[in-house]
């Protein structure tokens, strides 16, 4: 059930959604941490690309440098592994080998999707084969697909290479994802390249009060959304005595932790320039907390992604580099004021993370 049972629990309306999920996301007001304690408190960030991480920290933290992310991924506190909804994360280390096993159901829901490539493979000697692989030296993905291949030459390479890592906790080993200096992804297993053994799970009940911390108020289904898992209304159900509920506009019950922030509705909130498939934007079922309903869908064009713009804390608008210019494209019609504040915010993202180039920011066509 998404409806709650008791028409008394408080409705939160989607400003106060909004506010209380940019307050957890650090984009009300950037706050003064680590990029650690960032990544952690955040629960990792989405790191399909190199730059995405960078620009995320960027808009959430005071004083940040994208060396200070580096370092984490050279020493090895940090890595960049597929976890939530099959994607690949930037986590600490910590968390990586918590949450990638936590997450492993969803990982082998993701094998049974390929089961025709894979007909006659015996999975527990193809994940067997392909650590010794990679912890052998880091290989590439073509470099595994071939290895598999020769051993099971009648399947698909690709549902090969996708029951690896599937099968395995693959992460990706540097220089790829460090600032200015990345390269084409290698794989190895994270306990080989943190030189630490395997540990259990996170339990679900610890993760279900981090992602409420980080991205609450929220619902089972939001829950289920961001951790690519399934049937977590149990438990839920055994936290409720620690939890408070509300509704939202819909109806749907809401849970939170009693002492998370809940701003104003009217708290300012300043633009934010995010990067693409900033989990912000994909972390819960109802997206309206952060997309108004005329905005769905306008981040991306065919196989073209664009990067959310925040005006008032909600989608208003993409931006790219182009050139030597920082390009805005406002979904809607912006306030004089409004564009000078998107314009300096632009500014130092650009101070932050391109200070070895000089652009320009300017209002223009990206999408198209």
């Amino acid at each position: 059930m998404t409806k709650t049972t008791s028409s008394t629990a408080p409705v939160l309306g989607t400003r106060a959604l909004n506010r209380a999920t940019l307050e957890r996301q650090l984009l009300l007001r950037r706050a003064r941490m680590s990029a650690a304690a960032a990544v952690e408190h955040l629960v990792g960030l989405q790191a399909q690309e190199v730059k995405p991480p960078y620009h995320a920290l960027a808009a959430r933290l005071e004083g940040f440098a994208p060396e200070e992310l580096s370092a984490l991924l050279e020493s090895r506190a940090a890595v960049r592994i597929v976890t939530m909804r099959s994607t690949i994360h930037l986590h600490t280390a910590d968390d990586a080998l918590t949450l990638r096993p936590l997450v492993q159901p969803a990982r082998d829901r993701e094998i049974g999707y390929f089961r025709k490539g894979l007909a006659g493979v015996d999975l527990e000697r193809l994940a067997a084969l392909a650590r010794e692989f990679v912890e052998a030296e880091p290989r590439t993905m073509k470099q595994l697909r071939e290895t598999l291949g020769a051993e099971w030459p009648d399947a698909d390479p690709q549902s090969l290479a996708v029951a690896a890592r599937c099968t395995l906790p693959l992460v990706q080993v540097t220089p790829r994802g460090l600032w200015g200096r990345s390269a084409q992804v290698s794989l190895t297993t994270a306990e080989h390249w943190l030189d630490r053994p395997a540990e259990p799970a996170a339990s679900a009940d610890a993760t279900v009060l981090r992602y409420l911390a980080a991205f609450g108020p929220a619902s089972v289904k939001d829950m289920q959304t961001w951790s690519g898992l399934t049937r977590m209304r149990p438990v839920f159900e055994r936290l409720r005595p620690r939890l408070l509920t509300f509704r939202d506009d819909s109806g749907t019950e809401l849970f939170d932790l009693p002492e998370a922030p809940r701003p104003d509705p009217d708290t300012p909130a300043p633009p934010r320039f995010l990067p693409e498939f900033d989990n912000l934007l994909l972390s819960h079922a109802d997206r309206t907390r952060v997309i108004p309903p005329a905005n769905k869908g306008r981040t991306w064009q065919a196989n073209t992604f664009y990067c959310p713009l925040l005006v008032d804390g909600f989608l208003a608008g993409v931006w790219r580099i182009i050139d030597d210019a920082l390009v805005v494209e406002p979904f809607g019609t912006l306030t004089r004021a409004l564009r000078a504040e998107v314009a300096e915010e632009g500014a130092r993202m650009l101070a932050t993370l391109r200070q070895d180039t000089s652009y320009d920011v300017r209002f223009g066509t990206v999408i198209g």
